[in-house]
């Protein structure tokens, strides 16, 4: 009987061939859960992460971390230095979906295809409220942004100086870039403010005799004369009116942006003393500029103005918010004595006479 002695060399060949073949099994296991299985907001909801501008990998991988977003944060940032996405990072804001995998996050954060933020800005009377409310989702802070616009009024080419920039903000809600700059920011401004003067409008300016910056600045005292849309255009008449005709503005809210008081109720003889271009009292003709940042809505009015022959009114006696018109001074003034003699009732009604 023959014994045939085993021969080591193979032994020890196939014990490597079969640790070999493990190892490339369990590293190819780990490798296809790396890569494809989900584990970013697992059995969650859609998630902002939010990367700042000097943000680091290792800020990114704290934020995953802390803020419960994967399930390994091993995995993803092993296959996130596999990908370089460790040295490629890409501020911004970012929206991250249920069960996402790896790859896919990566992917995502690497692409830099950022979730943009709404911008939403209105009720604002001067420019310098303006800066908090436009940067309150963004990157920028307001100091940032108000010393872009101080160099923006100095040196643009459109013609905006400090007494009409206002005018290039229109209010409404914009979609931006958590990450633009202040300067993006204001260029973005003027894009929507020179789409929004197409030709038709321009047109509608012209026949006005007035410019698209004259045509905000009266749209800004109309609004600040009436609370309801639906008289802003015959307000908007009546100060036309006012204009053709060569007869003083006399708009009070234009006495309270001079006086810088808004808190005033009734204009009296003093205030309409003061010495300002925005004193439409004493000046002929529109302010220099806008008295706030009128909307859409009241420069619409004016460019669509209700044609009527009024250039008198006063509040009515009802304190509605509504107006008294009037062609005569005679009328204006039956429809004035009528407004004090109610609010002198009910002044004394609440003090108790």
């Amino acid at each position: 009987m023959l014994i045939f002695a085993p021969d080591m060399k193979n032994i020890r060949g196939l014990v490597a061939f079969l640790v070999t073949a493990i190892l490339l099994i369990t590293f190819a296991f780990y490798a296809f859960q790396v890569i494809y299985t989900p584990n970013v907001l697992v059995e969650q909801e859609s998630r902002v992460i939010v990367i700042p501008q000097e943000g680091t990998f290792k800020d990114v991988q704290n934020m995953l971390y802390e803020g419960r977003f994967v399930n390994d944060l091993v995995s993803f940032s092993f296959l996130a230095k596999l990908m370089k996405y460790d040295k490629n990072i890409k501020p911004g804001r970012y929206v991250l979906l249920p069960d996402m995998t790896n790859l896919q996050a990566i992917r995502l954060l690497r692409s830099g295809k950022r979730e943009p933020v709404n911008i939403t800005f209105h009720n604002i009377r001067l420019l310098k409220e303006l800066a908090p409310k436009i940067t309150k989702n963004l990157v920028i802070g307001a100091d940032e942004f108000n010393a872009a616009l101080v160099q923006f009024i100095s040196e643009n080419d459109y013609g905006f100086n400090a007494e009409t920039t206002i005018a290039m903000f229109l209010p409404n809600t914009y979609e931006m870039y958590y990450t633009s700059t202040a300067e993006e920011v204001i260029q973005r401004m003027y894009r929507e403010y020179d789409a929004f003067w197409n030709e038709e409008r321009k047109a509608k300016a012209t026949a006005l005799n007035l410019t698209p910056v004259e045509v905000s600045t009266l749209a800004s005292i109309v609004q600040a004369e009436t609370i309801k849309n639906e008289e802003k255009p015959r307000v908007a008449g009546l100060y036309l009116n006012r204009l053709r005709q060569g007869i003083a503005l006399q708009a009070d809210p234009t006495l309270k942006y001079a006086l810088g008081d808004f808190t005033i109720k009734r204009v009296l003889n003093e205030h309409k003393e003061v010495d300002s271009p925005y004193n439409t009292y004493r000046n002929a003709g529109l302010p220099p500029g806008p008295i706030n940042m009128p909307t859409i809505g009241s420069i619409e009015a004016v460019l669509n103005y209700e044609k009527h022959e009024y250039v008198y009114m006063c509040a009515k006696e009802d304190f509605s918010g509504y107006h008294n018109f009037a062609v005569s001074y005679k009328d204006h003034l039956v429809n004035a004595r009528k407004y004090q003699r109610q609010l002198t009732i009910e002044q004394q009604k609440a003090a108790g006479k």
